[in-house]
């Protein structure tokens, strides 16, 4: 069987106050396009379908109108909830919709929602695992000792029963230990919400949603498909994609990626005003992609973005990087490796500046246990 894996749709997402529905429009005309070209069966999407809890109704309606098509094209359709939605309004109306073929996960509630497919080498059981924290497993299993994230998974699939004899797919919302993040996620606090891959063991293939970067992790079938669109300057690097997933006999499983074109890419710049607006310089260039802009004027130009914008329209980001800009980042940043700390250790090295002594073994299992508590809140 064919598969298509996706997640990470944030429907409805802005950045730096850019409107990206149009863009998301732009996008799932492709894959509605990668899905005829390619003869897709079945549809993963692995959570953060909108990019808040309450959906913009721009938001919603692109939505309908992409699981309808679907729908319509009698593509079976698996939807989870991530750390983005609200898990209750993306379960809604599930047992309506998965009579036209669109299944929606509901709300964990003790048990991982299971599907069955076929294909002519039989039965495919498709698990469908929304973004769960602690909090809600240790409801359910009141039996476990769940304090992290990986003891909230670990019980979760625990309690399942595999049978790894048939071919399993689990659609899952989590931060597997080991895979590469960018700065446009929500970054836990000290490592709080990482998972272990050993919880999958018994899948054939894991459809993960939650990292922007496509990637795989310890497993070529352990897979994040990555977002569609570039959400930030962070993964300007990144080549989004369709991930399709070949299912044959157990054991079987093969990959392809197709590229997705964007209605505008992002790019990064830098040079003086007069460097940058110089017809050479920008010259075959697609001026209307979304850009962040650093100019290297020691001076500061009047008016600079407004002018900018008349070249390119969708400036997203505009800085200085001169003489004084780089005195002031001396100052404020002397640690180089600052965005590379934990939370936690910011709080020790800031502890023991200001009390001149490092903190003790009780006072750091009190502060990380308060700073899980807070971001079990958030």
């Amino acid at each position: 069987m064919r598969f298509l894996h996706l997640a990470d749709l944030h429907l409805g997402k802005r950045v730096n106050e850019f409107s990206m529905i149009e863009d998301q429009k732009y996008v799932l005309k492709q894959i509605l396009n990668i899905i005829a070209e390619h003869n897709i069966q079945s549809v993963l999407i692995a959570g953060d379908i909108y990019d808040k809890p309450v959906p913009s109704a721009e938001a919603v309606l692109l939505l309908d109108d992409f699981l309808t098509q679907l729908s319509e094209r009698e593509i079976q359709t698996f939807v989870i909830s991530g750390n983005h939605d609200s898990a209750e309004r993306i379960g809604y109306g599930s047992d309506i919709m998965s009579m036209a073929g669109i299944h929606m996960a509901k709300p964990y509630a003790g048990n991982v929602e299971k599907f069955t497919v076929q294909d002519e080498m039989g039965d495919i059981n498709i698990y469908m695992l929304p973004f769960v924290k602690p909090s809600v497993v240790r409801h359910f299993h009141k039996e476990e000792e769940i304090n992290t994230y990986d003891d909230a998974v670990s019980a979760v699939m625990k309690s399942q029963f595999i049978d790894t004899s048939q071919r399993n797919i689990l659609i899952a919302h989590q931060y597997v230990r080991g895979a590469q993040r960018c700065e446009s996620e929500n970054m836990s606090i000290g490592g709080m919400d990482e998972v272990s891959a050993e919880n999958f063991k018994d899948f054939d293939y894991v459809a993960l949603g939650h990292l922007h970067g496509p990637q795989h992790v310890h497993s070529p079938n352990i897979r994040y498909a990555g977002t569609l669109l570039k959400y930030s300057f962070s993964e300007i690097n990144h080549h989004k994609s369709a991930l399709i997933i070949d299912i044959e006999e157990k054991g079987n499983i093969h990959f392809k990626k197709i590229n997705i074109r964007p209605l505008h890419d992002m790019r990064e710049i830098k040079g003086t005003y007069d460097e940058l607006t110089s017809k050479s310089f920008y010259e075959g260039m697609a001026t209307d992609d979304y850009f962040h802009v650093t100019l290297t004027d020691e001076e500061d130009k009047m008016n600079a973005l407004a002018l900018l914008r008349t070249i390119y329209p969708n400036i997203m980001k505009l800085d200085y990087d001169n003489q004084r800009t780089r005195n002031n980042q001396d100052v404020q940043l002397a640690d180089d490796n600052i965005n590379q700390k934990s939370p936690m250790n910011l709080f020790e090295e800031f502890y023991e500046v200001q009390n001149n002594a490092p903190m003790s073994d009780t006072q750091k299992e009190y502060v990380k246990d308060l700073m899980e508590k807070i971001w079990e809140v958030d």
